[in-house]
């Protein structure tokens, strides 16, 4: 039997694998430094909490969490324990050439980088500061990250963030952000939730028909958007119990998102629109596209939208997932929905491919190999390299 590590780095040599789903921990003086300071303390800013003895993230009083919370890489202590600052973090989770030469130890080459944030706490920019503040920070944010990935451009991969709340700020920044060199938009399906239009509604079609114009994707990343008692257990991971469940229910969440832009026609009405699960697993994929189609045909939609695909179809055309952790579950995406799957590791968060002295993960080398080990060639090229160089338009790597 072939030694699993030789396989796995035998993959990772081969392919140029691409990890859709990172995040960077973003430094204390992001927003402070690029803001207008007459905004004073609404400005997302860094102070010491006196009872939990760590720096904590602030926008006004409101306290969001610490710096370090994210940023369980490496970190000696299982969580809820995490680094008390970012001198104390993994450097690679703040370092970008740190994080390549991370990267390069273990078989990543693309990485595609998500926020913390305003990822985790879009409610509060949506909610607890002036929009016009809000802007400026998301603002201030995609500058930050496409400075922060000239590192090595070709492989590290930003992903836009939008002010949502303003559609033609959104439209404008959308632009913006796409000169600068992001490849992808954070984004939501469920809006209507925070009282904004559904998808559906006329109300988006300047933004969604521009990225499907650019040839962007849409990325539900969990998290984004939720309820902040929806994440209550998971980013505060106050029980390790609470964080156990909190964190694999969130993994679902996204099925409401995909299930909304299928079935809703968002699908149908922008045909060459990508959207993206993102850090929710895949297993799920093929049980929700045959229960849309076992409902869709149960009560007669068919019949009153005869021109309309099978939700199946919609899902198999324009949805992709990704995994990481997932082995038995996998394995029927793996061999069914081939063009719809990607890799990831969700680095640097606690639920990452991070080997570390407190955390049971294996190596993002030995993931690789367990799941796709005597796969054939064209489909491991495709979950690993060839699916994500399309969607995020990467560039060819030098091998």
């Amino acid at each position: 039997m072939a030694d699993p590590d030789a396989s796995a780095a035998m993959l990772c040599e081969r392919f140029a694998v691409a990890d859709v789903d990172s995040h960077i921990i973003e430094p204390a003086d992001l927003w402070t430094s690029r803001v207008d300071p007459k905004w004073g303390d609404l400005v997302p800013h860094v102070r010491f909490h006196d009872r939990r003895q760590e720096d904590y993230w602030y926008v006004g009083d409101q306290k969001l969490y610490g710096v370090g919370a994210f940023a369980q890489a490496r970190w000696p202590e299982y969580p809820p324990s995490h680094p008390p600052s970012l001198a104390e973090a993994f450097a690679p989770a703040l370092d970008a050439k740190a994080r390549l030469a991370y990267n390069d130890s273990v078989g990543v080459h693309y990485q595609v980088l998500y926020p913390n944030i305003l990822g985790f706490h879009s409610h509060v920019f949506l909610n607890h500061m002036p929009h016009e503040l809000a802007t400026q920070c998301v603002q201030a944010y995609n500058d930050w990250l496409v400075e922060w990935c000239e590192a090595d451009r070709t492989r590290l991969i930003p992903m836009m963030m939008l002010p949502f709340w303003d559609i033609e700020a959104a439209v404008a920044e959308m632009k913006r952000a796409y000169d600068l060199g992001h490849k992808g938009v954070l984004f939501a399906a469920r809006y209507d939730k925070v009282g904004l239009p559904r998808l559906i509604d006329d109300h988006w079609e300047p933004l969604l028909g521009q990225a499907q114009e650019m040839g962007l994707s849409m990325n539900f990343h969990v998290g984004f958007l939720n309820d902040p008692e929806d994440l209550k257990g998971a980013v505060d991971q106050s029980k390790k119990m609470d964080f156990t469940r909190e964190s694999s229910l969130v993994l679902l969440g996204n099925a409401q998102n995909v299930a909304e832009v299928v079935l809703s026609g968002v699908c149908e009405r922008y045909p060459d629109l990508a959207f993206v699960s993102v850090e929710n697993g895949a297993g799920w994929l093929p049980f929700l596209g045959e229960s849309m189609d076992w409902q869709w045909l149960n009560v007669g939609a068919h019949k009153d939208y005869p021109d309309r695909l099978l939700p199946s179809e919609y899902l198999r055309r324009q949805i992709y997932g990704m995994y990481w952790f997932e082995q038995e579950s996998i394995q029927r995406v793996v061999h069914e929905m081939q063009d719809n799957l990607m890799f990831e590791t969700d680095f640097p968060h606690a639920t990452s491919l991070s080997p570390g002295p407190a955390s049971e993960s294996p190596s993002p080398r030995d993931v690789i190999e367990r799941s796709l080990g005597g796969v054939e060639d064209e489909v491991v090229a495709k979950v690993l390299q060839g699916t994500a160089t399309r969607l995020y338009q990467l560039e060819p790597p030098v091998r």
